[in-house]
């Protein structure tokens, strides 16, 4: 689990992302979640954007690609979630 300061730290870092996918009106799938998980492996900090025709609540989405991608919620915000995940092999990001 990350701590508070940890979450701080990795909203600032994800503030100037964009999102990289977006989740629409058919909601999450295996094949999103194998490439949202090969991301986070490459990039560790990812945006996923929710597009308007989406028929699942945001957090059922978020609570969807956490439980499938191994991850941690950062933060959602307005129609983002930030997900983060510690690379095996491609380590960036030093949490405080």
């Amino acid at each position: 689990m990350l701590t508070g300061k940890q979450k701080r730290f990795l909203r600032s870092e994800a503030h100037h992302l964009k999102p990289i996918f977006q989740v629409g009106k058919d909601g999450v799938n295996d094949n999103m979640i194998t490439q949202i998980g090969e991301a986070l492996e490459k990039r560790e900090l990812l945006k996923v954007s929710i597009l308007q025709n989406c028929v699942e609540d945001k957090n059922t989405v978020a609570e969807q690609l956490v439980d499938g991608t191994d991850s941690e919620l950062v933060q959602i915000i307005g129609n983002n979630i930030v997900l983060y995940k510690e690379s095996k092999e491609n380590k960036q990001l030093e949490l405080p």
